[in-house]
Parts: structure tokens; sequence; C-alpha cells
């Protein structure tokens, strides 16, 4: 059975972007990058909210092709072109390089898309995140907790009518200062 994996990036005080949405305090060195391509390797989709989706876009379809990219850079840009891509979107029209567009987050067919065989599916984008928490679709929350204090911007999760427990089951601490916390829902 396939799991949800929510994978992104959060400051210490708990924002997912900076204001205008900055995200230049991402501290992703080649360590930090190299690790993000080993878990998403082995993964069988990337599910995405339309935001995230055209950042992604803008940039990775051809990111091994620019002389400056670095090696994990490059073989990141392989695995995102690669990968099938869930966008969850009322307004997107169109989506290339692997790309079905879904208008609806239906629990019953995530539920099913689960079900079928194959990696764990990574999870990104703010607002889509707190649908599938709200909905209890998530498996794992793999933070990468960046060493800085953002002060303003938007925040990761939002406002919730209930806690949702969650059991740590793996730390990883990088040289640059980042920490990686996985932890599970305590279902």
């Amino acid at each position: 059975m396939r799991r949800i994996v929510v994978l992104l990036s959060v400051s210490l005080d708990g924002y997912f972007e900076g204001p205008d949405r900055d995200l230049s305090w991402h501290l992703v060195d080649e360590e930090v990058h190299t690790e993000f391509n080993r878990v998403l390797a082995g993964m069988s989709a990337f599910l995405d909210g339309r935001v995230t989706y055209e950042l992604m876009a803008e940039f990775w379809p051809t990111a091994d092709e620019d002389p400056e990219s670095t090696p994990s850079m490059a073989e990141f840009a392989g695995i995102w072109r690669d990968m099938p891509k869930i966008v969850y979107s009322r307004t997107l029209e169109k989506a290339d390089w692997n790309t079905t567009v879904v208008r609806e987050v239906d629990p019953d067919e995530v539920r099913r898309l689960t079900a079928q065989p194959g990696g764990d599916m990574a999870l990104g984008g703010a607002d889509l995140v707190d649908t599938f928490r709200r909905l209890d679709l998530v498996d794992e929350y793999r933070l990468y907790v960046h060493p800085v204090l953002v002060g303003s911007g938007r925040r990761l999760f939002g406002p919730a009518d209930a806690p949702t427990d969650l059991r740590l089951v793996e730390t990883r601490t990088f040289g640059n200062g980042v920490v990686m916390l996985r932890h599970e829902p305590a279902r």
C-alpha cells in the first residue's frame, strides 16, 4: 500500500514561505538536496496544489540543462520530469510534464490511489497539506526545519478543529543546521 508523505521545508517559527512567497531562506545545500533526491526517487507520484506545481514547472523541466545547476539539482530535474504528478486545482486548465489535473480532493479516490502498488506519494503545497490533514489522509510528515526565524509569511499549518497526535519515528541533522523531523499520525 502506498502512503501519502508530506515532504516540505519549514522555518523554525513554522513558516512555509516568507513574505511575497520568499523561499530564499531555504538552506538546501548539496547534502540536503541529495537527501531529497534519495527519498523522492523511490516515490511514485507528486501530489501538488496549483501554486506549487506552477513554481516547480517554471524551473525543473530543464534545470539539468543549466550549467549552473549542481549535480543534485540536475538529478532532481529528471526525477521531477519523469514522475507522475497529480495537481489539485479548480482553475488550472492544462498541465504538462506527465501531469493529471484533478478538480477536487475526493477522499475515496485518494484512498484508491494509496491502495495501488508502487512507492509512496509526495504531498506538497500548504493548502493541499491542510486539506489532506483535515481529511486524515496524511500517513507521514517529513519536515525539514531550517534554522531561521522568518517572522512573517505563510504558515505551513493552518488552524484545525482538533489536534493531530503524532509519533516521532526519525530525526536527522544536516551539516548546515537543517533538521529533518519524521512523524507519523498516532492512529
